[in-house]
């Protein structure tokens, strides 16, 4: 009897243990929508709410109202003042999504390097996780908006945005910037194709690798910038820059 109780105690634990890491609480994979805290959420929205609306008879302020944000495409409504920059990256097809809004609420200019919005970034992912949960609840269709996942998260933005920038070779630059102006003009002219000249040379950086990684939606510019090194886009930082 002694060995069937001992042996019957083991069975139950490995079924235990086998259901605790299909449930996610031996594996770590526990679901972030659990984890997520709308209240806290509408608490960090707080911060947003100077430029901001959300909720029953949202209206734009400095920035538009954030009602079914998902799935909205950039700069589109009606109404609200947006930047240049942020018309073209509507324009170029950029649309508000949980990965989109993810890098953008990390650091606006990950995204969007000419934005307007004047905010310095959330970097803490709990801290974005919660706020998200918050917005979702805004949508039409919450539960079909896909949750916030651990790996979306802890995305590799902050790369895009770093402190410190490889000195470009403007001559190098010049070389290279032939395939850049068969479309932008290095005039400056700003033409249905958006001049880039004048940049400050980290926003030019920025918008290159966030085309790189595609988190910027044009084609054309994500299969050019997936192409130049770190060592290029230095380059052609520093040349554009130079014909301000």
């Amino acid at each position: 009897m002694r060995a069937l109780h001992t042996k019957t105690s083991a069975s139950f634990r490995r079924c235990a243990a086998s259901s605790l890491v299909a449930l996610g609480f031996l594996s770590g994979a526990v679901s972030i929508a659990a984890a997520q805290d709308v209240a806290r959420g509408e608490r960090l929205f707080n911060a947003c709410l100077r430029c901001h609306d959300v909720g029953k008879d949202a209206k734009n302020r400095i920035g538009p109202h954030l009602n079914g944000v998902f799935d909205r495409k950039a700069a589109s409504i009606e109404g609200a003042k947006y930047s240049k920059a942020m018309k073209r990256a509507g324009a170029d097809g950029l649309r508000w999504n949980i990965d989109t809004l993810n890098i953008y609420i990390q650091n606006p200019k990950n995204l969007v390097s000419g934005t307007r919005m004047n905010y310095r970034g959330m970097r803490k992912e709990k801290d974005r996780s919660d706020l998200l949960a918050y917005l979702r609840q805004f949508s039409v269709s919450p539960a079909n908006i896909p949750e916030a996942s651990a790996s979306l998260l802890k995305q590799d933005a902050p790369s895009l945005h770093e402190e410190t920038y490889l000195d470009g070779d403007a001559e190098y630059g010049e070389y290279l910037s032939g395939e850049c102006t068969s479309c932008h003009q290095s005039s400056g002219a700003d033409k249905g194709i958006p001049a880039i000249t004048g940049w400050p040379q980290p926003d030019f950086v920025i918008a290159l690798r966030a085309y790189k990684k595609g988190h910027r939606p044009h084609p054309v510019m994500q299969m050019i910038a997936k192409r130049l090194s770190e060592e290029e886009i230095a380059a052609l930082a520093a040349y554009f820059k130079g014909l301000d």
